[in-house]
Order: C-alpha cells, then sequence, then structure tokens
C-alpha cells in the first residue's frame, strides 16, 4: 500500500515540475485585436505586430502587398493585404500565393480544403471562400531540428486578397494555436 502511494506520489511530483519545465519554455502570447492598416479587416495577434510593405509578382501583376506579422519565439503569425485591379485577377493570384508560400519553406501540402467565410453585416453577400492548407518543410528547412509547419488561409473579397500565415516547429505551432489566430479574423 505504502508503495503504490510512493508511486501516485512521485508520479504527481514528476507531472508537476514537467508542467513547469512546459510553462518555462512556452512563449507567452499577448493577444491583442489590430485594425488593418488600409484595409478593411481586423485580427488577433500574439504580440505587437510590425507592418511593411513590398512588391510582389502575383501571377504576372506586380502589387504593393502590406504584411503585419508578430513573432512569438520560433513561431510567426501574419496577415497580408493587397488590392488587385480587379476581382477576377484577385482570384487568379490566391494560388500564386499559396505556391510561394510553399515553396518558400521547400515544403509539401499535407491537407487542404476550402471553406466559408461570412461577411460583416455591412456587405450585400453572405461569405467569401477561403482556402486554408497545412504543408511541412523539407529537412533542410526545419527550425531547432524540427520541421516547420505552416497553416495557411487565403481569400478574396472583391479586388482585395488575404493571406494569413501561422508558421513554425512543428511542436510548437500547434494547429489549435494557428485556429485561434485564424479565427480572429474579421472583416470590416
Amino acid at each position: 500500500m505504502l508503495n503504490t502511494l510512493a508511486a501516485i506520489f512521485a508520479k504527481i511530483i514528476l507531472s508537476g515540475v514537467a508542467l513547469l519545465m512546459l510553462t518555462a519554455c512556452s512563449p507567452q502570447y499577448d493577444w491583442r485585436q489590430i485594425q488593418g492598416e488600409g484595409a478593411p479587416f481586423s485580427i488577433a495577434m500574439p504580440a505587437k505586430p510590425t507592418t511593411f510593405s513590398r512588391q510582389i509578382d502575383l501571377h504576372g501583376t506586380v502589387v504593393r502587398m502590406t504584411m503585419t506579422a508578430a513573432e512569438i519565439g520560433n513561431n510567426t503569425f501574419a496577415i497580408g493585404t493587397a488590392e488587385l485591379p480587379d476581382a477576377i485577377q484577385a482570384q487568379r493570384s490566391l494560388q500564386a500565393m499559396q505556391t510561394a508560400l510553399v515553396n518558400n519553406i521547400a515544403g509539401t501540402i499535407r491537407q487542404q480544403k476550402v471553406s466559408l467565410l461570412p461577411r460583416s453585416t455591412q456587405s450585400q453577400t453572405g461569405a467569401i471562400a477561403i482556402t486554408e492548407i497545412e504543408a511541412v518543410s523539407a529537412n533542410q528547412q526545419a527550425i531547432a531540428g524540427q520541421p516547420r509547419i505552416l497553416y495557411a488561409r487565403f481569400a478574396a473579397d472583391d479586388k482585395r486578397i488575404y493571406q494569413l500565415v501561422a508558421t513554425g516547429p512543428e511542436q510548437s505551432m500547434t494547429r489549435d494555436l494557428a485556429l485561434h489566430f485564424f479565427t480572429s479574423f474579421r472583416l470590416n
């Protein structure tokens, strides 16, 4: 009986120590709602974000993309947005953005799905299509010995495109963490 109690007590202590070690090693997420700069959206970021713009080529059309990103440890959360000349080019550019992101990590897509995002109450139509992917990097793109995982969502609303990215080492960038980021996205 004493041996059983001692074993249970030891397991409780070891579990507590493991929990303390995990807590000490995990980054602190200070989620805050931010508004898009020049684009009609809001999203929760896990830290104070940085915003920058640069020219990119999307399927033969050069546009200025504005990126807002925050890093916590080796995890990066970002939203990019740009406006194309028309809605048709915006839709066509989504595949180019997806391909570029996966190529950036020398990755392979594990999963892909399409879902609907409700628009704001001010919009005339009900929802926009969102393509979501999960990709994993090749070994040469590993972070701290772990494969890089990439969760991304792509959407076009009329002429404006949106790219949401959550990426980091596979063990620290969990699907739940990415989902928390993604589900905070709102069109204004």
